[in-house]
C-alpha cells in the first residue's frame, strides 16, 4: 500500500500530465484554411492592474499583445496619456463604451455622447456594455440601432457584449435582438450566459448559432454554472468548462478564417472578486496576470493564420 506522501506524488504526477495533455491540445492549429485577409489580434485588459497606463502598456507589449481595450477616457488629460502610451509602445487600441445611469433618458444620452467621441478616435473596435437588463426590450434597442448607425457613418466596428445586467444578458433576450436587427455585432463572453442559464447552453443550441454566426469579438474568460470565472483554467478540474468554451470560439474563428476576417480577443481574466480569494484575506487563489498571458498564448498557437 503505498504511503501518503507517495500517494501525492503520483497524484500531483497526474494532474501534471493531464494539464500538458490539454494544453498541447489546445495549442494546435485550427485546420480550417484561413482565406487571405484573416488576421488575429489578442488585446489585454486594464482590469486589476495597478500601475500607470505607460507600465500597462510596456507590460503588455513585453507579453507579446497586440493592444489594449479600454473603457474610453472622458478626462482629456487620460486620453492623451493613453494615445502617448499606444504610440510609444506601438499597440492598438480597443474601447469600452457604455453608461452606468439608471434612468434610461440619462443612460441613452451619456452612451450615445460616449459613442460618438469615441468613435472619432479610429479604434479598432468598440465593444459596449449596452443598456440595462431592466430597460425595455424596445429601449435597448435604440442604443443599438444608434450604435449600427454610427458605426455605418464612421467605419468604426461595434459590438454589443453578452453581459450580464446589459441589454444582452441571456441567450433567449439576445436570439430576439438578433431577429430585429440584421446589423447587430456581437463581443462574445459567453462565461456569462454560463452563469445566467447555469449550464453550458445544452437545449438552446440553435440561439447559440446563431450568437455565434454574429460574434466579431471575444471575451476570453472561462466561466461555468455557479460563476463568470473559473479559478484557474489550467486546473484539470475545469477541463469540461474549458472544453466548452474551446469548442464556442473554435466556431467563431472558423467562419472568420473561411471568410477572410479580422478576429479579435480579449484576454479578460479578472481580479478579485472575479478571481475566487481565500476567506479572511481576500487573497487571490491565482495569478490574474499570468493566466491572461496563458490564455493569450494559447490562442495565437491555436488561431493564428
Amino acid at each position: 500500500m503505498p504511503t501518503r506522501r507517495e500517494f501525492l506524488n503520483t497524484s500531483s504526477l497526474a494532474a501534471a500530465s493531464l494539464f500538458l495533455a490539454s494544453a498541447n491540445a489546445l495549442s494546435q492549429p485550427l485546420s480550417t484554411k484561413a482565406a487571405p485577409g484573416y488576421s488575429l489580434l489578442v488585446f489585454g485588459t486594464n482590469w486589476g492592474f495597478e500601475g500607470s497606463t505607460y507600465q500597462l502598456c510596456e507590460k503588455l507589449k513585453q507579453a507579446g499583445y497586440d493592444g489594449v481595450e479600454i473603457w474610453w477616457p472622458t478626462d482629456e488629460k487620460d486620453r492623451k496619456g493613453l494615445l502617448d502610451a499606444l504610440e510609444k509602445y506601438n499597440l492598438k487600441v480597443g474601447f469600452l463604451v457604455g453608461s452606468g445611469d439608471l434612468d434610461f433618458k440619462k443612460h441613452q444620452l451619456q452612451f450615445q455622447q460616449n459613442l460618438e467621441a469615441a468613435a472619432k478616435a479610429k479604434p479598432v473596435y468598440i465593444n459596449c456594455h449596452s443598456g440595462r437588463d431592466f430597460f425595455s426590450f424596445e429601449q435597448n434597442a435604440e442604443l443599438i440601432t444608434f450604435s449600427n448607425r454610427l458605426s455605418a457613418a464612421t467605419g468604426t466596428p461595434i459590438y454589443h457584449e453578452t453581459h450580464r445586467g446589459r441589454a444582452l444578458y441571456a441567450a433567449p433576450v439576445t436570439k430576439k435582438f438578433i431577429d430585429e436587427s440584421k446589423d447587430l455585432r456581437i463581443t462574445l463572453d459567453i462565461s456569462h450566459w454560463c452563469n445566467v442559464h447555469e449550464s453550458y447552453l445544452q437545449g438552446q443550441e440553435e440561439t447559440v448559432t446563431q450568437t455565434l454566426n454574429r460574434t466579431d469579438h471575444i471575451h476570453a474568460r472561462i466561466g461555468h454554472p455557479e460563476g463568470p470565472q473559473v479559478s484557474d483554467p489550467r486546473a484539470t478540474e475545469w477541463a469540461q468548462a474549458v472544453k466548452h468554451h474551446f469548442e464556442w470560439w473554435d466556431k467563431v474563428v472558423e467562419n472568420k478564417r473561411r471568410e477572410g476576417r479580422l478576429m479579435t480577443f480579449l484576454t479578460e481574466f479578472g481580479p478579485p472578486d472575479y478571481m475566487p480569494t481565500l476567506p479572511y484575506t481576500r487573497q487571490a487563489v491565482a495569478d490574474q496576470w499570468a493566466i491572461n498571458v496563458y490564455m493569450m498564448e494559447i490562442l495565437r498557437k491555436r488561431y493564428s493564420a
